[in-house]
């Protein structure tokens, strides 16, 4: 069995190998191929990765490619966790938010838009040589901005199974998961553990956990509650918690808390680009030494926690005909009542031989579903823009993009990111 991963220079590259090494008893792996545009980052992450599969007795091949035809063909599956332009793009996304005075990130705002403009033809062409040379592989895309992309997949390469991922629900079930071991002092396995999450990648709400099929909710948030009142610097407002029920994805930071966002961009630099360009720096360094063989604990440094854990519990599922529930992004079906059923949608589903089977949802309530349904329209124009270089979708993007420019700013601010990004956004230059 062939599995394919597009970014394989990656610094999240090793601890991904070391997933598959974890499971090769129920995912049993034959050829690893990594493929990069960057040939010497490949050779310095290619290189580790193959050190740390000898080192465990070579139970599978790394095959190294900068031909994504080449990588894609006869693949079974195919992860996604590539960056368009790399991380100096990542730093202009940034940067393009705090000098017209807006949200400065990655998968947010004005920068998660010039990102995402980036990244959709990219994923899309993939997507197109995974129709024609394996056919019926499914796609895991950990790219972001994830929810956007995976509704451009849905929409532009329906014949194409795939399925978005992130790493905010597992990390937030892991952390219950802990709580909860502290309060009944005893260990808890993860498969006991179900988070409820909906909304929209990045943009969600956790609203739910049962353990062992028991609701322990109001135990976990009144808890939540009260860590909040205790704390000098809470992440939210303990008021905000109490009247939601619900605690929110830590991105909606930027949306409810925006001042505050705002304010600590004052700092920079350095921005998170920056301080993640030292940190990729340093781990490369680490990896070209031929004596590592192991995954280096400053990998913890760069963020992802429980990524290979998620990549590889998803893929074993599918292969294995689990259905296991895991919170990841698919078109909803109909799963959510009353809302558009083609769209892409953060929330628990069964993974199965057959695919990615969103669960039956209640809908959010109003004072969340205000907030996603203006983020969706946002995400749908921007994919419009993306596919086909459309400047007056990108737009309307900005202007319904809750942290985008006020009205009479759309232009110059559009003008700024196309003209940021040009030699990666060819469709809007045509």
């Amino acid at each position: 069995m062939k599995v394919t991963v597009m970014g394989g220079g990656s610094t999240y590259t090793p601890e991904l190998i070391s997933g598959f090494l974890d499971r090769l008893e129920t995912f049993p792996v034959d050829e690893l191929c990594l493929m990069d545009i960057d040939p010497q980052r490949l050779e310095i992450v290619g290189g580790f990765a193959r050190r740390i599969v000898e080192h465990k007795g070579s139970p599978f091949k790394v095959i190294l490619t900068t031909d994504q035809r080449a990588a894609i063909q006869g693949t079974r599956y195919v992860i996604t966790q590539l960056r368009v332009g790399m991380m100096q793009a990542r730093r202009s996304d940034e940067y393009l938010g705090h000098r017209h005075g807006l949200i400065g990130q990655e998968t947010t705002g004005v920068g998660g838009m010039a990102k995402a403009l980036r990244t959709i033809p990219v994923i899309l062409q993939i997507a197109r040589d995974m129709a024609e040379l394996a056919p019926g592989a499914l796609l895991a895309n950990f790219t972001n901005p994830s929810g956007l992309v995976t509704e451009a997949l849905a929409r532009y390469a329906p014949q194409v199974p795939s399925v978005g991922v992130c790493n905010v629900p597992i990390t937030t079930q892991m952390g219950m998961v802990e709580k909860l071991e502290q309060l009944y002092g005893r260990q808890i396995q993860p498969n006991q553990a179900q988070l409820d999450t909906l909304g929209l990648n990045h943009l969600s709400w956790h609203r739910g956990f049962t353990l062992d099929g028991e609701d322990v909710w109001p135990q976990l948030i009144q808890g939540y509650i009260e860590q909040l009142k205790s704390d000098p610097e809470p992440d939210w407002d303990p008021a905000l918690i109490a009247s939601l029920q619900m605690i929110p994805n830590y991105y909606l930071n930027y949306f409810y808390q925006t001042g505050q966002k705002l304010k600590s961009q004052e700092k920079w630099p350095p921005s998170r680009a920056e301080e993640v360009i030292e940190i990729e720096a340093g781990l490369l360094q680490q990896y070209a030494d031929p004596t590592l063989k192991e995954p280096p604990a400053d990998l913890m440094k760069r963020g992802g926690a429980y990524y290979s854990t998620l990549a590889t519990q998803i893929l074993t599922a599918h292969y294995n005909d689990l259905g296991e529930t895991h919170v990841v992004n698919t078109p909803h079906r109909g799963a959510v009542p009353g809302w558009p059923a083609d769209w892409v949608l953060e929330m628990p589903c069964r993974v199965d031989a057959q695919g990615i089977h969103p669960l039956p949802a209640e809908p959010l309530p109003m004072v969340c579903f205000g907030l996603l349904a203006q983020v969706k329209s946002y995400e749908l124009l921007t994919v419009e823009a993306a596919v086909h270089g459309d400047r007056e979708a990108a737009f309307q993007a900005l202007l319904a993009n809750p942290l985008g420019p006020a009205a009479d700013q759309v232009q110059v601010v559009l003008e700024d990111l196309l003209e940021t990004n040009r030699k990666y956004l060819p469709q809007f230059w045509a």
